[in-house]
């Protein structure tokens, strides 16, 4: 048993920010209802950055009965931007979108490494075909081991708990 220095207390160590544990038994997985939350803050966001940008740039909400005048640019640019955000956060230092910081989860890849911006632009399209399924892709995260989604899967990517 190592004594402890009785001259006052010491700093304790900086924290580590490695997002590869040691052993595997420490890796604690993001479940189905804490990403569901996740992605509900960062749709909020979304939807508050696309309001900003139809305000400035005057796109009005068309009717769904006003099919002859369909204009596609404001879906293209919600595409676009949506996938900007994702892929952009889920790639970054930080590896998680806001909503994914704010529950303390974090993107990387099978192996633990950080996304690239390509792994984490297919993860974003692939959610496109969990969703398709009758959204059973995102439903598996809460019945697979290592609670990966069908998109997870795809892209070879884990989301994990970093606090």
């Amino acid at each position: 048993m190592a004594s402890v220095p009785s001259s006052g207390t010491s700093a304790p160590p900086p924290p580590t920010w490695n997002a590869q544990p040691a052993g595997a038994a420490q890796v604690a997985y993001g479940g189905f209802w804490i990403r569901l939350v996740a992605y509900i803050i960062d749709a909020i966001i979304l939807g508050i950055v696309g309001a900003i940008l139809g305000a400035i740039f005057g796109i009005s909400m068309m009717s769904a009965s006003d099919i002859d005048h369909y204009d596609p640019t404001i879906n293209i640019v919600s595409l676009v931007i949506a996938w900007l955000y994702f892929a952009l956060f889920e790639s970054s230092a930080r590896g998680a979108t806001p909503g994914k910081m704010a529950l303390g989860l974090r993107v990387v890849t099978g192996d633990g490494q950080r996304l690239s911006f390509l792994n984490a632009t297919g993860r974003y399209f692939a959610k496109f075909i969990s969703a398709i399924i009758l959204c059973i892709g995102f439903i598996m995260i809460g019945f697979t081991e290592r609670k990966r989604g069908l998109h997870d899967m795809m892209a070879n990517t884990l989301v994990i708990k970093v606090r």
